[in-house]
């Protein structure tokens, strides 16, 4: 599997076991439709092993631990029940670790596997969820990653996460990690629980909260302001001027969509104005690169795609064979199609004597929002065909 692809459950029992070359500890949380957990009851671990239609199954030490749902006893208002997965050692990342979840039915076949790309400093993951769509039940491989530890992911979904008792000044020491839930809920408190700890500075995702985004290369912003509903209908603006006044310089913008497999359903180009029953439409070809503005506007209508569409990666190709060492001011920037406001804004900073350049990409979340990914890679293609393969290769 890869982030985003699902395969549908038909056995009432699953299990999702995740190993890796260490030790890691696996919890479940069961989420009703706002995302949040009820009370800190439906957090499934190795201190708090059972829930409704969740258990927590100890591989001790030789097998990996897992999470096993039984799809007849999850209450009706839970919608979704997340796998999450950190590093038993304090502080350690998951840098060089790759952990890989197994989704088993009934009878402990595997279903399907899934390893989560591109890991770094993330201390904690949601690795899968287990999912109620329509009546049936389906699993999503997720691979979300947060650098403050499961605490992180526990307030976010709602649980309480205690803050530890003040000590007696110490020798200085590393710095602690940040708090665990579990060891918390290990012994219930006498007094009610405080406030959910907030997340540490400067870690998840960067959002919209404080307005237009500008990234750099390989940085990724979710597509998400405070207080408004996901975004349903962008325009992603491409432009380029020459580098030398007086040269004309014919690029082309495209836009691939892929499957969960990173599979290509379709391109949309010059030649190809409209995909995907037109939730993807291309404003048409620019033949010199002059001009103020957008140079090509491709639309997308996110609420319309398909839902098998599970990433979309923008491109610029040279189709005329000039290299992007002769071109000033490429861009791509993010537009809410509404509003027509500007949310995100990449520029390229630097320029290979390529023929094609991976821009950005948009990647469909578990929760149903969207994240953009500044790419920024050349390649040698002059087509759109010649950036398939790279393009699922920045999945």
């Amino acid at each position: 599997m890869t982030p985003g692809s699902n395969i549908p459950l038909t056995a009432t029992s699953v299990t999702v076991d995740v190993s890796a070359p260490v030790r890691l500890d696996v919890s479940g949380l069961l989420l009703t439709a706002d995302g949040k957990v009820r009370s800190d009851d439906d957090f499934i671990f190795y201190n708090q092993p059972t829930g409704a239609g969740v258990t927590y199954r100890s591989g001790g030490g030789s097998a990996p631990d897992a999470i096993v749902v039984d799809t007849a006893s999850v209450p009706a208002q839970i919608e979704k029940i997340v796998v999450t997965a950190s590093p038993d050692a304090a502080g350690q990342t998951f840098q060089g670790i790759e952990p890989t979840a197994t989704i088993r039915g009934a009878d402990g076949q595997a279903l399907a596997t899934f390893t989560p790309p591109q890991l770094g400093s993330e201390t904690a993951l949601v690795v899968v969820e287990v999912y109620r769509r329509n009546g049936a039940w389906k699993a999503r491989a997720v691979g979300q990653g947060y650098a403050n530890g499961l605490a992180g992911i526990a307030t976010d979904f709602g649980v309480s996460v205690e803050e530890e008792p003040a000590a007696a000044p110490a020798p200085p020491a590393a710095a602690p990690a940040a708090p665990d839930p579990r060891a918390a809920m290990a012994t219930p408190p006498a007094a009610p629980r405080a406030a959910p700890a907030p997340p540490a500075p400067g870690s998840g995702k960067i959002n919209l909260d404080k307005g237009r985004v500008s990234l750099q290369k390989n940085q990724t912003v979710s597509l998400v302001k405070a207080g408004r509903p996901l975004l349903s209908r962008i325009k992603m603006g491409l432009g380029w001027e020459p580098a030398f006044r007086g040269k004309d310089i014919d690029l082309d913008a495209s836009v691939i969509a892929y499957g969960p497999q990173r599979n290509q359903l379709d391109s949309c180009y010059f030649g190809r104005l409209s995909i995907l029953n037109g939730a993807v439409k291309h404003s048409g070809d620019n033949l010199t690169g002059e001009g103020g503005g957008d140079d090509e506007v491709i639309v997308v209508d996110l609420g319309g795609l398909p839902a098998d569409v599970s990433g979309l990666v923008f491109t610029v190709n040279s189709f005329s064979g000039q290299k992007f060492t002769e071109v000033a001011k490429a861009y791509c920037r993010l537009v809410d199609a509404a509003t027509d406001e500007e949310l995100v804004r990449f520029d390229l900073t630097s320029a290979e004597p390529q023929t094609g350049v991976l821009m950005a990409k948009l990647i469909r979340q578990f929760s149903g929002e969207w994240e953009m990914t500044a790419i920024g890679d050349f390649v040698k293609s002059r087509t759109v065909r010649g950036m398939v393969k790279p393009g699922a290769q920045a999945l």
